[in-house]
């Protein structure tokens, strides 16, 4: 069922709670991988009634990046999130959630916002965490669903639901990966063939620096090589980042001490792919 409009879907969701019914929310910009999909499912097993929000928000694009061209197919979207268990799709206008004179902003301020991709896309986050808690205040869901793969966001969007106590619980979902351990992403589908076969190197560096950690090598610096080493061996590979940050504070270490994210975000010509992976004792 696609609802357009906050006030029906706050009628559905009014009705549903009277029954006793819980709500869980799952936040995408559509155009639907396995990776959203595996969220759906876990929301679905562990909740009465599954929103899954479809909106590709334009205050987290800069003026220089893709909103016009991000892909979008809803029909595509409904079917998918609807097998995997969802009894909503929220499918806002632009209008619709930013009407005409809207100018309120919600915004995480410090270095967990101004680190990885915070740091080359300066106003990103002040428009996720802006989209995502107007998304709360619709739905009121007792539970929503993130993926790690945008492990800063999750971050980001789990101190601002702490810092303005906001009783939901967020639950961060492991990142869904394609058979060759390229994490999935609707910007995959940009990717030409030669630079789809070469991004694969994005994980199997993470893997490798993961590997040495394990066998003692806890040195941010020389972890940071590791990786980096390992992605510039593909020639089309144009490194963003390279970062090693202590999680979910995204603090600045030295060594791993005892539990850290490594991020990496690389462009393969227009396109710009994120990873990571987390290090930990």
């Amino acid at each position: 069922m696609i609802i357009t409009t906050i006030k029906e879907l706050r009628a559905y969701l009014d009705t549903q709670r009277k029954s006793g019914k819980t709500i869980g929310l799952v936040p995408t910009m559509g155009f639907l991988h396995e990776g959203h999909l595996s969220l759906i499912r876990r929301a679905k097993a562990e909740n009465h009634i599954v929103v899954m929000s479809d909106f590709v928000n334009p205050t987290q694009f800069a003026p220089n990046e893709d909103f016009e061209s991000y892909p979008r197919n809803i029909e595509h979207d409904e079917q998918l999130a609807t097998d995997a268990g969802a009894d909503v799709i929220f499918y806002p206008s632009v209008e619709e959630m930013y009407p005409n004179g809207s100018s309120t902003f919600v915004e995480a301020e410090g270095d967990i916002t101004k680190v990885l991709c915070g740091a080359s896309r300066p106003s990103h986050f002040k428009g996720v965490t802006t989209v995502v808690a107007m998304l709360f205040n619709i739905v009121q869901p007792q539970k929503a669903y993130f993926g790690q793969k945008d492990a800063q966001q999750a971050a980001v969007l789990i101190k601002m639901a702490t810092d303005l106590h906001m009783n939901i619980e967020l639950i961060v979902c492991p990142i869904v990966r394609e058979e060759d351990g390229l994490a999935m992403s609707s910007r995959n589908t940009y990717l030409s063939a030669n630079e789809r076969a070469q991004a694969v190197i994005l994980n199997q560096a993470l893997v490798k620096a993961k590997t040495i950690f394990e066998n003692g090598e806890h040195n941010v610096p020389n972890l940071i090589k590791t990786i980096t080493d390992k992605i510039t061996e593909m020639p089309l590979a144009d490194i963003d980042y390279v970062s090693i940050y202590e999680y979910p504070s995204l603090k600045t270490i030295e060594t791993v001490k005892e539990k850290a994210l490594a991020a990496v975000a690389v462009r393969f010509g227009k396109t710009r792919l994120i990873d990571n992976i987390i290090l930990e004792k």
